[in-house]
């Protein structure tokens, strides 16, 4: 008995995941992602799956970001009809990401030529199909293959799902592992019972700051961009990073340890993330942010945040003085609100620009980051006379210490016998491959797009490409 393990998306780029398993009889999926960055390709994209869609039995999806779902309506509209799996919490926000998505790939579609992507009755179809699945349930979801899901500590409800078959040859995901600790979710856990292991490694050759460490920069830094009484601009990624930033705010401002300025969170889809965490926090949070959450009611909500849900109350922003803080998507700065106050407040020298998360190539974010004096917006030349704040550490992915304490917790028991580094740049993923193998012992290997491998109980073989 053997599975086969074929990569379709997440090898040699961050985004994008898509994995095929088989096994004798069935075929799991995991993650349908879109690819994200400037590089991505008409083809890629809005082309056919590289696989036949109606022959697959069962998804699996790790976790809500666009980049690990954004293709799911796509799959269902090409004909597939199994059942979907995820934790109870990704369910919730995957519809709000799928939902909020479709206008904004309707106009990518019409700026790049072909058909929309999906429609919102194809984000129906989709959803109908998902059975929801808690951690530590072993759940057969195809013939003769059955999956286990883990935490990740990424985001609310990320998973890693560990596919076995009949004989017990076992191959597992980790999809995106989280940067533990966190303020808000639970370590990471890791995979002790899969031949094979396909991690992670967007942060594979950096260290992350302290939490410590970055919480104090934060403060020092909003302090001084308080004092320059301007603009304070956050482009927050919706899910996971916003609230962070919202529940950090919170802190300093109990704490009296930063003055009282008015807070926008201008994002209707983040404000909608916050009330899905706030739902399911009391189950999926760490114990000790349960017990906060217990005492305080909301540890993301103050008084002087103002969340901005209509367009009007969006633009009435601008109307007040500042100092004050705006959070906003997008997080690359690749659309959403965030553009809008970008062009306004990227002139003025009184503007802080807070960079608080991973920038993929080719987008505005990433050019802001290495120090490009002007960004287009909209059809726009902005210059850009804010200063620009590079915060590190705030990223919800472990970086390059955390990924190799999560392959050392892994190796159990002669397992895994291979560990395959994707979802990264190229760099970072040879580096980590090359630090696994130094340092643990480990086979590590970088796989290429496109690749299929065999797992047995014996061997882990290249069979394809």
């Amino acid at each position: 008995m053997s599975l086969r393990l074929s990569f379709y998306g997440g090898a040699g780029k961050v985004t994008g995941s898509n994995f095929l398993i088989e096994g004798e009889h069935g075929k799991i999926l995991v993650d349908c992602g879109i690819e994200q960055g400037a590089d991505v390709s008409v083809a890629d994209m809005y082309g056919p799956f590289p696989y036949e869609v109606k022959s697959i039995d069962a998804l699996v999806v790790t976790h809500a970001h666009l980049d690990h779902v954004g293709r799911i309506p796509k799959l269902v509209r090409d004909g597939f009809g199994g059942k979907i799996y995820m934790t109870p919490p990704t369910r919730d926000l995957a519809e709000l990401i799928l939902r909020d998505s479709v206008d904004i790939l309707a106009a990518d579609a019409a700026r790049r030529g072909p058909p929309p992507l999906y429609e919102e009755k194809d984000v129906d179809t989709a959803l109908a199909l998902v059975e929801t699945l808690d951690y530590h349930i072993e759940k057969e979801v195809a013939h003769g293959l059955s999956c286990y899901l883990r935490n990740t500590g990424h985001i609310l409800g990320s998973a890693s799902v560990r596919v076995k078959d009949d004989e017990g040859v076992a191959v597992a995901l980790t999809s995106d592992i989280g940067n533990s600790p966190s303020p808000l979710l639970p370590d990471w856990e890791p995979v002790t019972d899969a031949d094979a292991l396909v991690m992670e490694s967007v942060y594979g050759d950096r260290v992350h700051p302290e939490r410590k460490q970055r919480t104090e920069r934060l403060r020092e830094v909003l302090k001084m961009a308080i004092a320059k009484n301007g603009a304070i601009l956050i482009p927050a990624f919706s899910l996971e990073r916003t609230q962070l930033m919202l529940y950090e705010l919170s802190n300093f401002f109990s704490a009296k340890e930063l003055p009282e300025v008015p807070v926008f969170l201008d994002s209707p889809l983040a404000i909608n993330v916050t009330k899905v965490y706030e739902k399911w926090g009391m189950t999926y949070f760490k114990p000790e942010t349960e017990d906060e959450m217990k005492r305080e009611g909301s540890i993301f909500e103050f008084p002087f945040l103002k969340q901005t849900l209509s367009r009007g109350e969006s633009l009435a922003i601008e109307k007040t003085p500042g100092p004050k803080i705006i959070i906003a998507g997008a997080g690359m700065s690749h659309g959403g609100r965030i553009a809008r106050w970008e062009t306004r407040y990227l002139p003025d020298p009184s503007t802080t620009l807070f960079m608080v998360g991973y920038q993929a190539p080719g987008t505005p974010g990433r050019r802001i980051m290495e120090g490009a004096s002007s960004i287009r917006i909209a059809g726009s030349e902005v210059k850009i006379k804010a200063a620009i704040e590079k915060l590190e550490g705030w990223s919800a992915h472990a970086d390059r210490d955390g990924l190799l304490k999560f392959a050392e917790a892994s190796l159990a028991d002669k397992r895994p016998k291979v560990i395959f580094t994707a979802l990264g740049e190229p760099s970072a993923e040879r580096f980590l491959a090359q630090r696994i193998h130094d340092y643990l012992g480990a086979r590590a290997v970088v796989p290429d797009l496109g690749a299929t491998w065999e797992i047995t109980k014996n061997s882990v073989e290249r069979i394809s490409r």
